[in-house]
């Protein structure tokens, strides 16, 4: 049985892992300065329906707690 041609297959990773970046670095010279790919804005600028810029849904992280004694406090 052959051996395995571990640096032919380190050189394919290699040149898989160039191939790739520069194919990044293409798509992402060819984009507006101000876009980015993981926003999902409509197309008038807003938000797509169901997303919150602002994050006011974290906020009520408070009150959804349940009403009456504290887990601490027995009595």
């Amino acid at each position: 049985m052959a051996t395995p041609n571990y640096g032919y297959e380190k050189r394919q990773r290699e040149l898989a892992k160039k191939k790739k970046k520069e194919e990044k670095l293409r798509a992402k010279s060819h984009r507006a300065p101000g876009d980015t790919q993981d926003t999902q804005d409509g197309p008038d600028g807003q938000p797509a329906d169901g997303q919150i810029q602002d994050g006011s849904a974290d906020s009520r992280d408070g009150a959804s707690a349940a009403p009456g004694p504290a887990a601490g406090s027995a009595g």
